[in-house]
């Protein structure tokens, strides 16, 4: 679908909207920036030019805690109008809260489970109820073929996809990539918030996360050394007779990995801890909420012994702004 940009702000105005071919959503809660963009760029081409792309600006109140900031977060619908057209949308739904909720807060919500307890859930009681409620409604209202959403909001993701899942929307769901910035920050509407010098700060969680990864790829790399050379410990021993002690150390590594995978996701979760440290002797300090490494499925702790993929997921606060991030792994990559 071709044509100007509409804006529509009632349920009546959106049911109005002709279909034309597949239709894609994309959920935000405005002050758009690339990530968001990219979003919208990546559902127009899932769709194709005959599809329709219809993004949603909504600040929803039922996902914001007592002592969130609610009024504080940014309201930009002209530059999120100018974002979307852009980026290839063909209608903005940009409701008010008594329209999306005009009996008052609703009385029957989505309840995101025991996964939506843990992590984000833990620290921000009753957010995912009220996300998956206002997904619930705006699913309903747009009726999309398919429905994108970024992955920098893993837990999310994973709780809108089950959802989708367990109370049969007919839905695809699609995780597109985090989008950073130059200096590796996760692009977020509250990165504004940041000064020059608390934005230093924050780029901990971006730097501990790129830590982690290292870690389990110098690891992957070794393992599919001592796959190729079994016979390590004996060449470790050899080369330390010789006075070669740093090839030693090297070659006694090797002999290690070849224990596998075991104890791994522990070291990944201190390389990326001593980042994190480190930020919070910072002026001013990273004040960490969570380092996680979970399995996407259900966002438990992964054991030592785990294979498969995982996520690294961090939280913390600098200053008065809260910051998310994370990065998919692939344990046991190298077999």
């Amino acid at each position: 679908m071709t044509g100007p940009l509409q804006l529509l702000n009632t349920a009546e105005e959106l049911h109005k909207l002709p279909r034309t071919g597949r239709r894609a959503v994309v959920m935000t809660m405005g002050a758009l920036h690339e990530g968001h963009a990219t979003l919208i760029r990546t559902a127009r081409e899932e769709v194709g030019p005959d599809g329709q792309v219809v993004v949603t600006v909504f600040v929803n109140p039922l996902q914001f805690g007592a002592n969130e900031d609610l009024d504080r977060y940014p309201r930009t619908l002209d530059a999120d109008l100018a974002v979307s057209e852009a980026a290839g949308a063909d209608a903005v739904f940009a409701p008010s809260v008594d329209e999306v909720y005009p009996g008052g807060d609703p009385q029957v919500r989505i309840t995101a489970g025991p996964m939506g307890e843990r992590l984000e859930g833990a620290t921000r009681p009753g957010h995912f109820d009220g996300m998956l409620t206002v997904v619930a409604k705006l699913l309903h209202l747009t009726r999309p073929d398919l429905a994108l959403f970024g992955q920098k909001d893993a837990q999310q993701l994973a709780l809108i996809r089950r959802m989708v899942t367990d109370l049969n929307f007919p839905v695809e769901v699609a995780g597109v990539p985090t989008v950073r910035e130059d200096d590796g920050l996760a692009l977020s509407s509250r990165n504004r918030y940041l000064g020059p010098v608390e934005r230093r700060t924050a780029l901990a969680l971006s730097r501990a996360l790129f830590a982690g990864r290292d870690r389990l790829a110098a690891q992957a790399a070794l393992c599919a050394r001592a796959e190729a050379a079994p016979a390590s410990d004996e060449r470790a021993t050899a080369l330390a007779r010789l006075g070669e002690i740093r090839a030693s150390a090297d070659a006694h590594a090797v002999s290690a990995a070849a224990g596998g995978v075991t104890g791994l996701p522990d070291a990944v979760r201190a390389a990326a801890r001593h980042v994190l440290e480190e930020a919070g002797r910072h002026e001013p300090p990273l004040v960490l909420d969570y380092l996680a490494l979970v399995d996407p499925e259900d966002f438990t702790d992964v054991g030592p012994d785990f294979t498969g993929r995982a996520v690294l997921a961090v939280a913390a606060k600098v200053g008065a702004t809260r910051l998310i991030d994370n990065i998919p792994l692939e344990f046991g990559a190298h077999a």
